[in-house]
């Protein structure tokens, strides 16, 4: 992690051990292509500027203060200084404060992942014996400090060599999930329905490789900004084939594979109904002979 710069550090606390650590960025969006905005009459780049809604006149930054919407265009002013005053004091200490199972917490909490690693040779033994320890046991650490000036919960988890230190949402900035699915009717699925899809699935069974997932339309951007740089013809859009099947069910039976036709029953059935067919006849004939005598 030399080649990066940390981008928090402190101590991690377990009871009355301390080792210094340090968190290192684990996703970026520093690769991803950025435009700038241009005039179009001039080709050259625009300038943001604050302007005051009332006056029209450009403020400059350091007259610029944080406010609350109070209501009525009104608004309490906040100077940085009186928020640095209320900031919890993070002395710059990652205390774990319980340890739980790896499926214990919904990922929908997830905020953003970090690499936690020990910042100096003297904490390198402690920050192992954490990372081997919830390795063995299958859990993970919750710990609470003051990251980038707000009070925040990291979920820490043994990854390779090292630490993953998720910070966590809070719980008001979780939508609930009954409120997004309020509206959806219950539906039991069964019979053929449910067979085709549980099919489809199971032949589309796979590992996660993130290498194989590229992103289309940062692939799309490079293509488009390397033809109108050389000059050439433009990459033209790809027409959408959209399928529209009278029903569900043949959707499902296209998507297997199976055209019109209804999914082959399996032998078992098959010799299954066979055989209830043949005991029924066999049964049959010795009641029609029963009767003849």
């Amino acid at each position: 992690m030399a080649a990066h710069r940390a981008q928090w550090k402190g101590h991690l606390k377990i009871g009355e051990i301390s080792f210094g650590v340090g968190l290192y960025t684990a996703a970026s969006t520093s690769d991803r292509i950025t435009f700038h905005t241009i005039n179009k009459a001039t080709g050259n780049r625009v300038r943001r500027e604050f302007v005051d809604s009332e006056t029209e006149e450009t403020v400059d930054r350091d007259e610029q203060v944080k406010g609350f919407d109070v209501g009525n265009g009104q608004y309490i002013m906040i100077d940085p200084e009186e928020v640095t005053a209320v900031i919890p004091d993070s002395d710059k200490m990652l205390e774990i404060e319980a340890f739980l199972p790896c499926s214990d917490i919904d990922d929908v909490y997830f905020d953003k992942p970090y690499y936690l690693v020990p910042t100096d040779d003297v904490s390198e033994d402690a920050f192992a014996g954490l990372r081997d320890a919830l390795k063995e046991a299958n859990t993970t650490a919750i710990a609470r400090t003051v990251l980038f000036r707000r009070m925040r919960t990291v979920l820490i988890r043994a990854q390779g060599r090292g630490l993953i230190a998720t910070t966590l949402n809070f719980d008001y900035e979780v939508r609930s999930s009954d409120e997004a699915f309020r509206e959806m009717p219950k539906i039991e699925v069964k019979g053929e329905m449910l067979d085709l899809a549980k099919h489809i699935i199971g032949t589309k069974k796979g590992d996660f490789d993130p290498a194989k997932f590229d992103d289309r339309y940062e692939n799309a951007l490079e293509e488009l900004v390397k033809a109108k740089a050389e000059g050439k013809a433009l990459p033209k859009p790809k027409p959408v084939q959209v399928s529209k099947p009278n029903d569900l069910l043949k959707a499902l039976r296209e998507s297997a594979g199976m055209g019109d036709a209804k999914p082959k029953k399996s032998a078992a059935n098959t010799n299954s109904r066979k055989t209830r067919k043949a005991t029924a006849e066999k049964s049959s004939g010795k009641s029609a002979h029963k009767k003849a005598g």
